[in-house]
């Protein structure tokens, strides 16, 4: 079978890499596409997959728009030329591309409909399938949740081990506390007039934390130079191995609050999709992995922090927090595999029996 997974963010690379590496290994030819994301292509050059550079890119939406027609012209024409069967991940194009083609287009979606209407709009009408975690609040027909979230695809334990060696390389000690802060850029379709924490909250942040412990910060962008001394210098691969063992991370991102939520690290965010999103609620509401204030309530923010400081049992209890999260899903990568290599048979048997979906577990 002749594949196509199209990147559309650095996070995806983590997120479709195993799928990646398991459909290689049975057989089939993979082509990955990627657009002017340099971390994504430092990821892609890291886990040593061969990719198609796609080029340009734009943060107003009138040069998105333009671009993204130059990035379908692009990929129909590699559709075309190797016999695609199967368009798979996150990307608008797959989709879009599929209409022009014989390609069946399978799109992985965890935002609700309501945060993301554009990608609503001109991605799943044109899918064959929308794959979602079933927490998230969708729509369309095309609709076929399963029990799991995109860090899982990457951060199971079936596909993830911790290394330690990245706390000598990062100039730490096992048990010794340190905290990771990531900000981010909220430059997607979907972060128009979203905002983060402010540089004063920031500021205050750091000062609180180095009080604790050591402080790194991670950032999608150009960390500002008064934090500069606190940039993490670790390479992108690593940093998973980093959230496991950091004592809290705290900031304004979605997915990496995820992530440190699915490792069992208590995660802190403060950003305007506070409360708004299915996935990151459903860490928070039913696991208690995590927690999210908006910019206006920033005391709540630093007086959680601060609480969950003083209880020397905090790790341990997001420990067994995440245990009891992980016997709730499936390993989604074994999930993703089994439903490319038997599509369309695989998506009626998840449609007539969704508990086929345990097998992956």
């Amino acid at each position: 079978m002749n594949i196509l997974i199209d990147i559309a963010h650095p996070a995806h690379v983590h997120l479709i890499r195993n799928t990646y590496s398991e459909l290689i290994k049975r057989g089939h030819k993979v082509y990955v596409t990627v657009k002017d994301l340099p971390s994504a292509i430092s990821l892609l050059k890291m886990y040593g997959i061969p990719y198609v550079y796609l080029g340009g890119k734009r943060d107003s939406m009138y040069g998105k728009f333009f671009l993204q027609l130059m990035y379908n012209l692009k990929v129909l024409w590699l559709v075309y030329t190797k016999k695609i069967n199967i368009g798979f991940g996150t990307s608008i194009t797959i989709p879009q591309i599929s209409k022009l083609s014989k390609m069946h287009a399978i799109i992985l979606d965890d935002d609700d409909d309501d945060v993301e209407p554009l990608f609503v709009k001109y991605a799943h009408p044109f899918a064959d399938v929308v794959l979602s975690p079933d927490c998230a609040k969708r729509a369309t027909g095309k609709l076929i949740p399963y029990r799991g979230y995109h860090e899982l695809a990457y951060l199971h334990p079936n596909r993830f081990v911790p290394d330690s060696s990245v706390l000598k390389e990062t100039g730490l000690v096992e048990g010794e506390p340190f905290f990771l802060l990531r900000f981010n850029a909220f430059k997607a379709h979907h972060d128009i007039g979203a905002k983060g924490l402010s540089i004063e909250n920031k500021r205050k942040l750091i000062a609180y934390l180095e009080t604790k412990g050591k402080v790194y910060i991670t950032s999608e962008r150009n960390i500002d130079e008064e934090f500069k001394k606190y940039q993490l210098l670790l390479s992108p691969e690593k940093v998973h191995s980093l959230i496991y063992y950091a004592t809290m991370l705290i900031g304004d991102s979605q997915t990496m609050t995820s992530e440190a939520a699915i490792l069992g690290t208590p995660a802190l965010k403060c950003n305007t999709f506070a409360g708004k999103l299915s996935v990151p609620n459903e860490l928070e509401n039913k696991y208690r992995l995590c927690y999210s204030y908006l910019p206006e309530q920033s005391d709540e923010f630093f007086a959680r922090i601060e609480e969950l400081l003083n209880d020397t049992n905090t790790k341990q209890v997001f420990a067994k927090r995440k245990e009891i999260m992980l016997a709730d899903k499936i390993d989604v990568t074994a999930f993703f595999v089994w439903f490319i290599e038997n599509y369309p048979e695989s998506a009626e048997i998840m449609r007539s029996n969704p508990d086929y979906q345990y097998k992956f577990k």
